[in-house]
């Protein structure tokens, strides 16, 4: 037995190197587990100390991964006027056996990556398979992401993007052109960013009481959206002309619609357990409108947080701390 668990900062954490395509791919066995009925994960409860933040405890089981743990993660949209992130925390780590903790980390670094790889992963089920063209609504951490793992899934030919800040959009295209070598158009407007997108990413803050962007008749055929962001950009009209809406956990949907979000939402038809295991159809039709309100899972946080701590303990990253 251990008389110490091992600490790991942001840098630490990023400094382990773990690749989209392994997030990905960890997260599809993750789901795996949730829809076979073998992950214990309680919906997560919160505090809310300021309009539109919150802090959220988050915790789950995959016995097949021997992956126990809890993230401690705040979202608070003022932040960025202060200079600080919109998204902070801490990730626990516990022996399965014994209960101990084993590691404490920053939370953000994997917060912003299994966000993006769960839109992958919905993606790679739901978008069509030569989709070639994606438009990011809001170009922070979470554009960054879901672009890296759009990216990573789908031959894009070009990319727009929007934010409601042009210096965020220049930061981003300047930043991402030269990291996933893409065509990154920056355009003014959300329409144009949406109009002529296959796959179509909003991430902008979540709100209880939104004002939304995104009005019926933007969305192509055939295209996919993921609402990283709820339906904070989306009108109840644009929701409505999807042929089918996807979640990643339907009590979850069910908990945050019992606070007041997704008023307006369809109900959604699958979640993405179901959709990885068959029990629920992937896309069926070139021409369905499919989009993917994924919530954030501490199965998520779960599946990858094991991998950066053993690859962190296997070069040596981190600091030990005493009990």
């Amino acid at each position: 037995m251990s008389d110490s668990l091992l600490y790991l900062s942001r840098a630490d954490v990023e400094s382990v190197g773990l690749d989209m395509g392994t997030v990905i791919d960890l997260l599809e066995q993750a789901f795996r587990e949730k829809g076979q009925g073998r992950v214990e994960m309680p919906p997560k409860p919160g505090i809310h100390t300021r309009p539109d933040a919150f802090i959220h405890a988050m915790p789950a089981y995959i016995p097949s991964l021997e992956s126990a743990g809890i993230k401690w993660v705040s979202g608070y949209p003022a932040n960025q006027e202060r200079g600080l992130p919109y998204i902070s925390g801490l990730l626990i780590l516990n022996d399965a056996d014994t209960g101990l903790p084993t590691a404490v980390m920053d939370c953000t670094w994997i917060t912003g990556v299994r966000t993006g790889g769960a839109t992958g992963l919905a993606a790679k089920y739901l978008a069509r398979p030569d989709s070639e063209t994606a438009g990011i609504l809001a170009c922070g951490v979470q554009g960054r992401t879901n672009l890296e793992a759009l990216a990573h899934l789908f031959q894009l030919r070009r990319v727009y993007a929007y934010d409601i800040f042009p210096a965020s959009r220049d930061r981003f295209v300047a930043e991402m052109s030269e990291r996933l070598d893409l065509d990154i158009v920056p355009v003014d407007s959300p329409r144009d960013a949406v109009v002529d997108s296959d796959l179509v990413v909003t991430s902008g803050p979540i709100l209880h009481t939104p004002d939304p962007t995104i009005p019926a008749g933007w969305v192509r055929e055939g295209s996919f959206a993921s609402a990283v962001d709820f339906d904070s950009y989306w009108t109840g009209e644009a929701l409505a002309e999807f042929d089918r809406v996807t979640t990643d956990d339907h009590d979850q949907f069910a908990y945050y619609r019992g606070l007041g979000y997704f008023q307006v939402t369809p109900a959604p038809t699958a979640d993405l357990g179901e959709i990885v295991i068959g029990t629920r159809p992937a896309r069926e039709r070139d021409d369905e409108r499919i989009i993917a309100i994924n919530l954030g899972l501490a199965l998520d946080d779960m599946a990858v947080a094991p991998e950066v701590v053993r690859r962190a303990r296997e070069a040596g990253i981190g600091t030990k701390l005493p009990f």
